[in-house]
């Protein structure tokens, strides 16, 4: 999430310097790597880069033919198959053991540019996909994109209209499913990427120990916003990296927040009626925020919601689900920075539908396969 506020920044720092660059996007996946499909490398003539595409194997030979990209403007397929058991890749560093498909571009060849979608995604909170010819790697074609947004609105071409129809679609099915996916269409490989909105993650209470929460959150992406109904703790000197505060009584806090799909919510007040107001308001307010934790022990929790169903406010199952009391993953957290480390890591698992445990206890493959169809 954070790697694309990054990747625009570098890009608008390259254009304010007049100076060119190239964009590594990573668009196949298969077996074990270090990263997934969508990870981006930022490669300036200067040599400078931003982001990554791998855990550093990777990264030297991609800015050896982005050199090559920059002086003819062609874009190129890189492909990179690291499961060979054997010195000629092992002994290289190459250790990720699967297979990597890298589109390379010069930066403003193809339209619309990767500043413009990404400030289109990220700024204005507009959910879209981008979908690009990634094969096969002679393609007259290749690296041509479509961007389709959630309201339908469609801008730039793969240059045939056969092509066009089979991107929307297949756009239309990332943004759908939040998740990449491939194609056939014709002679061409199709990739559809999804670039959604930094999610929010709203911290009600403004004490000490949200501090580090805000601060984390900012590093991994999120937007933090702050609520209190104490003005003064709402500063940009007590949390500079908060995207913006809110001061609200606590019972109207669901109506100054208005939260959706995309919205985490820490209650984290130390005070029990202030933390009943807040979940009272959430509970009651027409649409739920995808996660909502608690900070406390269990039955301080169990005790809000018995005297909240005694009023009649009573969690429906689907609130349960998104409701985690104690909140935090259980990593023996003790002061401000570990339990924020704690509720970030749980905040993350349960954004992608994780349950947090150790990885080598986990019996699938990390990561899943992006789905093809053809």
């Amino acid at each position: 999430m954070r790697e694309l506020l990054d990747i625009l920044a570098g890009l608008r720092d390259a254009r304010t310097r007049d100076e060119e660059a190239a964009l590594a996007t990573v668009v196949g996946v298969r077996g074990s790597t270090y990263r997934r499909e969508g990870a981006r490398l930022l490669i300036l003539a200067s040599g400078r880069t931003v982001g990554s595409v791998s855990g550093g194997c990777l990264e030297g030979d991609i800015q050896v033919v982005a050199e090559e990209v920059l002086r003819d403007g062609r874009a190129r397929l890189l492909h990179y198959d690291l499961t060979a058991d054997d010195e000629a890749v092992w002994g290289l560093g190459l250790g990720c053991n699967g297979v990597i498909d890298v589109l390379l571009e010069k930066v403003g060849v193809v339209q619309p540019s990767p500043e413009t979608y990404l400030a289109r995604a990220v700024e204005q909170e507009v959910p879209l996909a981008v979908v690009s010819v990634v094969g096969p790697e002679a393609a007259d074609l290749l690296g041509r994109r479509l961007v389709v947004e959630e309201s339908g609105r469609v801008t730039g071409s793969l240059g045939r209209p056969d092509l066009d129809a089979a991107a929307l679609e297949l756009g239309q099915r990332a943004l759908s499913s939040e998740r990449p996916c491939r194609a056939a269409a014709d002679a061409y490989e199709l990739f559809a990427e999804p670039i959604l909105p930094p999610p929010r993650l709203v911290v009600c209470g403004a004490g000490h120990d949200a501090i580090p929460v805000v601060h984390f959150a900012a590093e991994l992406g999120f937007r933090p916003v702050v609520v209190d109904r104490r003005e003064k703790f709402l500063t940009r000197e007590r949390f500079p990296q908060a995207h913006g505060f809110l001061h609200t009584e606590f019972p109207l806090a669901a109506e100054a927040v208005r939260p959706d799909g995309r919205t985490f919510v820490v209650i984290m007040t130390h005070n029990y009626l202030h933390d009943r107001d807040l979940l009272r308001s959430f509970l009651t307010y027409h649409s739920f925020p995808a996660y909502v934790g608690v900070l406390g022990p269990r039955q301080r929790t169990q005790k809000i919601l018995q005297e909240l169903a005694e009023s009649g406010v009573v969690p429906s199952a689907d609130q349960r689900q998104r409701l985690f009391t104690p909140v935090g993953l259980d990593i023996g957290a003790e002061g401000p920075e570990q339990i924020a480390l704690a509720i970030l890591a749980e905040i993350l698992a349960a954004r992608n539908g994780r349950a947090g445990g150790f990885l080598r206890d986990r019996p699938a493959r990390i990561h899943e396969a992006v789905p093809a169809s053809g």
